[in-house]
């Protein structure tokens, strides 16, 4: 009886051992933890494109670019503005002779593609009158006072066109018509055009 409850406590024995072995305090933990997640940086949103603002002219106002016949040296800058009752033109005219004066229309014809400026056509004249002095009541709705020039070569401009429009597309309207210097002063008689000779210098109305 004896030996047979030697022989379980050696078993047990032996079995307490096992469990023990089997944990082991130099045993490694192979299990591999899973990575924290990574916080994502906040992505600032693209900028808008840079969408450039339309270089169009405003309604009711127009410009003027004159170019020069091949002998002179004529240039300007015009700008036109719709007014109740006309149209007012403003700007500075460059390289003309001191001291002089030159004839100054709106012609007809937006065109100034010849050598001549012939393209531009004749005065602007949608009444169908007679040359005249525009402060008369005869004269072309084209018709303007004469470039009176400084010392300097330069004619400064500031005057108000009656009678007619801008861009508004009626008979009157003198949007895309042209502006033309003459050599000569106009002397509101001659007809058609007032005896001002070539034309040194022309430019298209336009927006």
């Amino acid at each position: 009886m004896k030996q047979h409850h030697l022989h379980l406590v050696i078993i047990a024995g032996m079995a307490m051992a096992a469990s023990i072995a089997g944990c082991t305090p130099d045993q490694k933990d192979t299990t591999t933890a899973a990575p924290a997640p990574m916080s994502a940086e906040p992505v600032a949103p693209a900028p808008p494109p840079v969408v450039s603002a339309p270089s169009e002219i405003p309604a009711g106002q127009a410009v003027v670019s004159l170019k020069s016949a091949n002998d002179m040296k004529v240039s300007g800058d015009l700008n036109l503005t719709a007014e109740p009752g006309g149209v007012h033109i403003s700007g500075t005219i460059n390289g003309l002779t001191p001291g002089t004066q030159h004839g100054f229309h709106i012609h007809e014809t937006g065109d100034c593609s010849a050598a001549d400026f012939k393209s531009a056509g004749g005065h602007f004249n949608p009444g169908n009158k007679d040359h005249g002095n525009p402060t008369s009541d005869m004269h072309h709705a084209g018709d303007m006072m004469n470039l009176a020039v400084n010392d300097s070569g330069s004619a400064t401009l500031d005057v108000t066109v009656t009678g007619v429009t801008l861009g508004d597309g009626g008979v009157d309207d003198v949007m895309n018509r042209a502006i033309v210097i003459h050599a000569g002063p106009d002397d509101y008689t001659s007809q058609p055009a007032g005896d001002s000779g070539s034309r040194i210098a022309c430019g298209v109305i336009a927006k």
